[in-house]
């Protein structure tokens, strides 16, 4: 059956402008293309992507990470679980901290949701809050910056 695909595929070489094709079926890999002799030979080892894509690739890299923030002082408090952050105890009630908020050590600061477990998240010192970095509702992981406050 593959034998019959490979001759459409040379057939539509010859009836085209193209001068090489390139396909992968069924864990094969099959180019063919026009010159002195039509040939196709399957090739089975994994295809390496080219070097030129490489380079792009590390030349996007940077342009991902340009995107400057606003440098905020002071220090990060992590999430200690994956889960979904919540600001507030209910979404009716105002956000237990906003930024500017000074925060005293065990003032809770947020609520992450696990497994259908609501738990308190609270501050590790004294100090104010310059920056929330997790919006109502959103997904967070394990160690991601929640808070950035400015020690006392």
């Amino acid at each position: 059956m593959w034998q019959n695909k490979l001759k459409e595929i040379i057939y539509m070489l010859e009836n085209s402008n193209v001068n090489e094709i390139e396909i992968k079926f069924w864990g094969r890999k099959y180019r063919v293309s026009k010159g002195a002799s039509l040939a196709a030979a399957p090739i089975v080892a994994p295809v390496v992507p080219p070097e030129p894509m490489s380079a792009q690739q590390e030349v996007s890299a940077p342009q991902q990470s340009e995107p400057v923030e606003s440098e905020v002082n002071g220090e990060d408090l992590l999430s200690p679980m994956p889960g979904t952050f919540y600001g507030s105890p209910t979404p009716d009630d105002p956000p237990f901290v906003s930024i500017g908020d000074s925060v005293k050590k065990g003032q809770t600061l947020c609520i992450i949701e696990a497994m259908k477990i609501m738990n308190e998240i609270e501050a590790e010192f004294d100090g104010t809050i310059t920056d929330v970095k997790v919006g109502n509702g959103d997904p967070v992981e394990y160690n991601q910056t929640l808070f950035i406050i400015d020690p006392a």
